[in-house]
């Protein structure tokens, strides 16, 4: 039987093979979500361990029903949205505050993202739901026009999978397409300190259910299925460590054994026992620092608040045209 092909094969095929051909053998997160990947995060979100979720969504609660009082943004467009869970707490707002007229859910997983709009149109019949199947790590070519004012926004500590220059260079492809008026708000994990201790940290990314394991060996399967490669999942486990030198959790699938994987038209690889996949960073910000990204991204943070455990933290940046 032939591989049926997607319009990405290649495009992936290439984007593997690099980062399995590497010393330090890594593989994209963007590979974690198909709708199974995408299905294993949002039971992580639930999880006990898994503080982020419910610690912004409290934030969102209790600040942005004021901050959208003050927006009056027309348009909200959602970076890496998935089920808008968390979302709905500004639409909610926009709503109340008579001004939403547009809704567009970014993801790069297609068929979660529809059923994400199906349920959206049910729950917000007088909003326009457009959705956009795109990859943060290139341009984002919006295939509708925005009323503004328009609010941006990056939730879930999502900015913290792109390596630095990555990040930068996403938050300043969003400046671009910002007007004055707009604004972007951003969702961040606050780094290892006094207040927050590196275990609270990898007990997040740990956890004892073992749901995050899985969706980090979900990015086997998905390999298997779209390359025909013939990753064993149950030869690798599971390991999230902090790095306090990176500021930055790993996420690793170690090889439980010497073992060799053959993708077809890719070649075969080999793996140590012990040897091991970087398959997600998350890296951990703080005020500063966020003040830094937006700065490079032409924006000038407008608003800073995080919960009294110092655990998470909601930033709000709005178009800076002094440089101009």
């Amino acid at each position: 039987m032939s591989q049926r092909q997607s319009p990405g094969f290649p495009e992936m095929l290439e984007e593997v093979v690099s980062g399995l051909s590497r010393k330090q053998k890594e593989l994209s997160p963007k590979y974690f979500y198909d709708a199974r990947g995408s299905g294993l995060f949002e039971q992580i979100t639930r999880l006990p361990e898994y503080y982020l979720t419910r610690t912004e969504r409290t934030l969102l609660e209790r600040f942005v029903p004021q901050w959208v009082t003050g927006l009056h943004p027309a348009a909200l467009v959602e970076l890496g949205a998935g089920s808008a869970t968390k979302t709905r707490i500004i639409l909610d707002a926009m709503v109340a505050a008579g001004d939403g007229e547009l809704f567009v859910p970014v993801d790069v997983s297609e068929d979660f993202l529809r059923a994400t709009v199906v349920s959206l149109r049910e729950e917000y019949p007088g909003l326009s739901i457009v959705a956009e199947a795109a990859d943060m790590h290139e341009p984002l070519d919006l295939s509708t026009e925005l009323p503004r004012p328009a609010l941006f926004a990056l939730l879930g500590s999502t900015i913290g999978n792109f390596y630095p220059g990555e990040a930068a260079d996403l938050l300043r492809r969003t400046g671009d397409l910002m007007c004055p008026g707009d604004a972007f708000l951003l969702g961040v994990d606050l780094r290892a300190g006094p207040s927050k201790p590196k275990k609270r940290l990898e007990e997040a990314y740990n956890d004892s259910a073992g749901v995050t394991a899985d969706f980090n060996r979900n990015i086997l399967r998905v390999l298997n299925r779209k390359l025909g490669a013939d990753f064993d999942p149950r030869g690798f486990s599971h390991r999230a460590v902090y790095r306090e030198d990176r500021r930055r959790i790993e996420m690793h699938l170690v090889s439980a054994r010497d073992q060799s994987v053959r993708i077809p038209r890719g070649g075969s690889f080999s793996f140590r026992e012990g040897e091991y996949i970087l398959t997600e960073i998350s890296g951990k910000y703080d005020r500063d620092s966020v003040g830094e990204l937006l700065r490079d991204a032409g924006l000038a943070l407008s608003r800073w608040r995080e919960d009294s455990d110092h655990l998470f933290a909601l930033a709000l940046g709005v178009p800076d045209r002094r440089g101009e």
